[in-house]
């Protein structure tokens, strides 16, 4: 084989790397720029090479050819402003599911050299600087994460040629790939479970309703208890947060002082309810059973540990990646929307 470039006095070149992998320049270049035609073998060689001789590819110049930034920006869109520092955007860095979603993503783009943008819009002005933005090129695609039924940007995305897929279903028929697990399946879950285990007084606590997601689980949530007899269930609102969680479940406890069962539509949100059902002198699940929605880490940091819904929101989001990029390679799109199907895990809380 061909000794490996050593001089420091100049960058390592693509025909550097051939002669190391012992391949054509061409090869070393469709194997750099992600093509899916490559044999198995020969991008071995390549990347072997790559790691020995240390290249390091020049973007600006492939962007030229390819016309990628080899970069996707995450969106975020929260429907009203709220400053930098306020509720927004530390409810975005301490809620367990945005970080699982950002783990999902990363495990596919990673190893593709796709570097992640994230980008917050929560009113007029900054959805139409976001997309200009987006449409001025600067990434490739955009995995957006939109909670609230009436916001505007998914149907705003769909409307652009860029590359897209929405974490969740939109709450109207749109022409853009999405991926969600069944929420109203995962809420009947948790209903069957405490109507199987005898509980008869039930309540829940919702997220906000004026979420599609929240508004599923709800609508599964009493749906499945009112077949199953359990009527009359008293249910107050939340906002995903373990503050929420507490608070509606002191309201609860003043509606329906001998409830035996809550559904709460978030683990962190189960976590405040827990900690004020101990606060009130109730043991959990003797009291009563408590049922979360998520599996996230708040589960495991619930005492007892949570019995919860769980929808798998690392595949979800690696399932998104998957999809963007497969938009971006082939221009295909939208794609077939991809539904996951979550399920029950039992612990110690009910």
């Amino acid at each position: 084989m061909t000794p490996e470039p050593s001089s420091p006095s100049r960058p390592v070149t693509l025909e550097d790397v051939a002669r190391v992998a012992g391949v054509s320049r061409a090869t070393v270049s469709r194997v750099i720029n992600g093509e899916a035609t490559v044999d198995p073998r020969l991008r071995k060689l390549v990347e072997g090479a790559i790691a020995r001789t240390r290249y390091v590819p020049n973007r600006a110049a492939r962007s030229l050819v390819t016309r990628r930034t080899d970069s996707v920006a995450l969106v975020v869109s929260e429907r009203e402003q709220r400053d930098v520092t306020g509720p927004f955007v530390g409810r975005i860095f301490s809620d367990p599911y945005f970080g699982r979603v950002v783990g999902g993503l990363l495990e596919v783009a990673r190893p593709r050299g796709v570097q992640m943008v994230l980008l917050l819009a929560d009113d007029e002005p900054s959805r139409t600087q976001l997309l200009g933005y987006l449409q001025q090129g600067h990434v490739d695609g955009v995995v957006l994460i939109s909670s609230h039924a009436d916001d505007p940007l998914p149907g705003l995305l769909a409307r652009t040629a860029l590359p897209a897929v929405l974490a969740g279903r939109p709450a109207t028929p749109l022409s853009l790939t999405s991926v969600d697990a069944d929420q109203r399946a995962g809420a009947r879950l948790a209903a069957e479970h405490l109507a199987a285990t005898g509980r008869r007084r039930v309540a829940a606590i919702a997220g906000p309703q004026d979420m599609t997601a929240a508004r599923e689980r709800l609508a599964g949530f009493l749906a499945a208890a009112e077949e199953r007899g359990l009527a009359d269930v008293v249910w107050t609102e939340g906002d995903f947060t373990q503050a929420s969680g507490t608070s509606g479940m002191q309201r609860l406890l003043e509606l329906r002082p001998d409830l035996d069962a809550v559904f709460v539509a978030s683990d962190l949100m189960a976590l405040g309810a827990v900690a004020a059902l101990h606060r009130q002198g109730r043991r959990v699940p003797d009291d009563v059973a408590v049922v979360g929605f998520d599996d996230s880490s708040s589960a495991l940091a619930c005492d007892p540990p949570l019995t919860t819904v769980r929808q798998p929101v690392e595949e979800m989001a690696a399932e998104m990646a998957r999809l963007l990029l497969r938009q971006i390679d082939t221009g295909e799109r939208p794609l077939p929307s991809v539904v996951f199907h979550p399920e029950l895990v039992i612990r110690q809380s009910g």
